[in-house]
């Protein structure tokens, strides 16, 4: 019997070129046609179409009626699926629905992927003003506080990684669009244990959020408290927080991450 390769030696070039062009057109604001994949993944024409009819023969990307190519709707319906299947998110809703009615705020459950959040749960009050958002979209992690709370705590050769992948788009004149002023954010959500999103994303809306860490104290995923920026204030920061706190250590325990609350005490002292 044949021993087991090493993690991370199997390469099958066909599926890494067909990843390849999904990543493509997921990075890509509008569709993009056949010479345009080929020449960002430096392969012939004949060899990009193939790989494009194979890809819409699935629903994995469609064609517009222009003859351009995006993601298909069947990345969505697995996306939906991975997310149901996530234990985090059965673990987490419980202690979701409780901040959220402490808060009376939206709660937001997030986790990292490549340079982007994905929102993988959402708990909204009955209030008039609540954040419009969807289960399974993603947002860029420099203007979001679930994107920088994760950051804080990553290792630093991931924090790299991260930043060297992310658009640092501008939402609204307080985004920050520099790696230098992301950077000090970082080393900021870092020290105080939460990050904030101060209208960074979009124009009255403000979001606090913490990570859930694991038992290497690593981030896993991050919650977050959204609402209107005249609800969501400086006054109210202290509480938020602190509830927010309580919050991601029951998720923790529940996960089986840690068995008391003492370490993560240190690392989210706000």
């Amino acid at each position: 019997m044949r021993d087991a390769a090493p993690q991370g030696t199997y390469k099958v070039q066909a599926l890494d070129r067909a990843f390849a062009v999904l990543d493509l057109l997921s990075e890509s604001d509008t569709p993009l046609g056949l010479a345009q994949v080929a020449s960002a993944l430096q392969l012939h024409k004949s060899t990009t179409h193939r790989f494009l009819m194979v890809l819409e023969q699935h629903r994995m990307v469609e064609r517009t009626t222009s003859g351009r190519f995006r993601l298909g709707l069947r990345l969505f319906d697995f996306g939906n699926r991975a997310i149901e299947q996530y234990d985090l998110r059965d673990r987490a809703q419980p202690h979701l629905r409780r901040l959220v009615a402490e808060t009376e705020e939206t709660a937001h459950l997030c986790i990292l992927e490549a340079a982007h959040v994905i929102y993988i749960d959402k708990v909204e009050p009955v209030r008039s003003v609540r954040m419009i958002t969807r289960i399974g979209a993603s947002n860029p992690v420099h203007c979001t506080s679930v994107g920088k709370a994760i950051l804080a705590f990553l290792p630093e050769e991931r924090i790299a990684e991260v930043l060297r992948r992310v658009r640092l788009e501008r939402f609204t004149h307080r985004t920050l669009v520099t790696a230098e002023a992301l950077r000090v954010e970082i080393e900021k959500t870092r020290r105080r244990g939460y990050a904030v999103d101060d209208e960074e994303l979009e124009e009255g809306l403000r979001c606090i959020a913490v990570p859930v860490l694991d038992a290497q104290r690593l981030p896993v995923a991050a919650v977050s408290v959204s609402g209107p920026s005249f609800r969501v204030t400086a006054q109210r920061l202290p509480s938020i927080t602190n509830q927010l706190l309580q919050c991601v250590r029951g998720i923790s325990v529940d996960m089986g991450f840690v068995s008391s609350g003492r370490g993560h005490r240190a690392v989210w002292s706000a």
